[in-house]
């Protein structure tokens, strides 16, 4: 009778919680395209401004406590020609376009030759049987400088490895996506999505302070020991918990023959000696690259100052990403046979480049959003009088983190997209929180745990449809209710531990969060 009720009880909680799952999942459908969406946004925003001009909308400014800054309206015959005049100016100068596309020419001959995929497979196949779960989800993590290879490559592979081992492969799917997915923005490197987000953080953060800038750099420490935290918490919730829920696994269960799971092979020796080759590679390169900073007479330190904070070496990660990637991607491919020439080098770009339709499509209408927002002076207005708000409440101490990452989760439930939903949601929280008196740099890096926390269970994630059908292939009647179930232990615990790390890092031991970068602004 027991049985029976608590059978009851279980089946009872699944079914409202897979109702609530539909329900998500529904409210998100109805959301359009990234692309739409910024479209609809640049209309709403010219009429939001002819509608605050009309109505006197106002703040003043608190650096004097005398200027009004009024709404300004484009929707107007000036404001009309301001936005016919400047619309191919403001995509050709919009920060992240050039950096990312500039990193991805290198990270394309990495990945093209095989490289990426060689580096994560030895690191992952090699790793001792005890180690292998912190191994999958800190392969996971580092992944992400690749863009998508984690996704296609590391978690089909991490659940053959599991399955192989005689575990359970969903505990191996989940590891590997919990490192990829809610791990996405940690990583040892600095990565394509570094420039891509401090790039609308700079845009963002000249609302306040015109001269402002964030470098690719901006989080780096931050993001190098929450690898690790990842890494751990990862490993621990698997064993711990998804594992243990999931159970013996019955290959009866599964839609696929697995007979043929063992054909991932290790690395073969023309392939460990490519790795060993582009690793002396980036030993050469980086021996370089310390001889034009570490001297003082280094060429890439500040030409005025003779310091490393603001030098050219800190404005040029970006073309440090795509040496480091090109090269050693080269020497991998020349032993391994799949470059030859100065031809195939440039075939891997333009395959890079070619993958980037979409996002560059993305970016023509997120400039124009972004543009339009600062020319009304709607994000001055909303920061000024939002952070007044917050002072009159008293909240303005570390505290309003707490609430800020919450909400960055909660807003990427329905827009997965890390770059669209930040250029949306900046140019409203990185004035307001400047002016309470943190740097862009910290709100920056708060955000993205928020980002990436939140991103195995929601499916609006670009990748949740192919994860779902990996899963498929071990669990013939796996849905999304399953598999958000799955991972939501990670998003609830790497929420909170990632938030307790970064308020220890930040306001505990008072660190930086990247070179140069301030805790707090003015």
């Amino acid at each position: 009778m027991q049985s029976s009720n608590n059978g009851y009880s279980e089946t009872s909680k699944r079914g409202w919680f897979t109702r609530f799952l539909d329900m998500v999942e529904w409210l998100g459908n109805l959301l359009p395209h990234p692309i739409t969406l910024f479209a609809i946004f640049c209309l709403l925003v010219i009429v939001a401004s002819g509608i605050a001009a009309y109505f006197g909308v106002s703040a003043i400014d608190p650096r004097d406590g005398e200027t009004v800054i009024q709404a300004v309206s484009l929707l107007n015959a000036e404001g009309i020609q301001k936005i016919v005049t400047n619309l191919v100016t403001n995509f050709t100068g919009f920060t992240p376009l050039g950096t990312v596309l500039v990193a991805l020419l290198g990270v394309g001959v990495a990945e093209r030759s095989g490289l990426i995929s060689a580096a994560m497979r030895g690191l992952v196949m090699k790793a001792p049987p005890k180690l292998i779960t912190v191994t999958v989800v800190f392969a996971g993590v580092i992944s992400n400088t690749a863009s998508e290879l984690g996704y296609v490559v590391l978690v089909p592979l991490a659940a053959m490895i599991f399955y192989g081992l005689g575990r359970h492969p969903l505990a191996g799917l989940a590891a590997a996506f919990a490192g990829v997915s809610a791990g996405y923005s940690a990583n040892l490197l600095i990565g394509t999505v570094d420039p891509l987000l401090s790039g609308i953080t700079q845009e963002a953060a000249k609302i306040v302070d015109e001269n402002y800038t964030v470098g690719a750099e901006a989080n780096w420490y931050f993001m190098m020991i929450s690898t690790f935290l990842i890494a751990i918490l990862g490993a621990v919730i698997t064993g711990k918990i998804v594992e243990p829920k999931l159970g013996k696994y019955n290959k009866d269960e599964a839609s696929i023959d697995l007979s043929d799971q063992s054909s991932m092979e290790p690395l073969s020796v023309l392939e460990k000696r490519g790795l060993k080759l582009a690793g002396l590679s980036v030993l050469v390169l980086s021996g370089l690259l310390a001889l034009t900073v570490v001297p003082e007479w280094g060429i890439l330190r500040h030409p005025e100052t003779g310091l490393v904070k603001g030098s050219p070496f800190l404005k040029g990660v970006v073309v440090y990403i795509f040496f480091f990637f090109a090269i050693p991607g080269f020497v991998y491919g020349r032993v391994v046979n799949t470059m030859k020439n100065d031809r195939d080098v440039i075939d891997a770009m333009s395959h890079s480049m070619g993958t980037m339709g979409m996002y560059i499509v993305l970016v023509f209408f997120a400039a124009q959003f972004v543009n339009f927002f600062k020319w009304t002076n709607f994000g001055t207005i909303f920061a000024i009088n939002g952070a007044e708000f917050l002072t009159n409440i008293g909240m303005t101490g570390p505290l309003i983190f707490v609430f800020f990452i919450m909400v960055c989760g909660f807003v990427n439930l329905m827009l997965g997209s890390a770059s669209a939903q930040w250029a949306i949601t900046a140019p409203i929280f990185v004035p307001m929180l400047m002016l309470i008196g943190y740097s862009p740099e910290v709100i920056q890096a708060a955000y993205r745990i928020g980002d990436s926390v939140t991103n195995v269970i929601t499916p609006m994630m670009s990748y949740f449809g192919l994860i779902l059908a990996v899963a498929a292939r071990y669990k013939k009647d796996l849905g999304i209710g399953t598999l958000v179930a799955m991972m939501l232990p990670y998003s609830m615990i790497f929420f909170v531990g990632w938030t307790i790390l970064f308020f220890i890092w930040v306001f505990g031991f008072g660190l930086p969060v990247g070179p140069a970068a301030p805790t707090y602004y003015g």
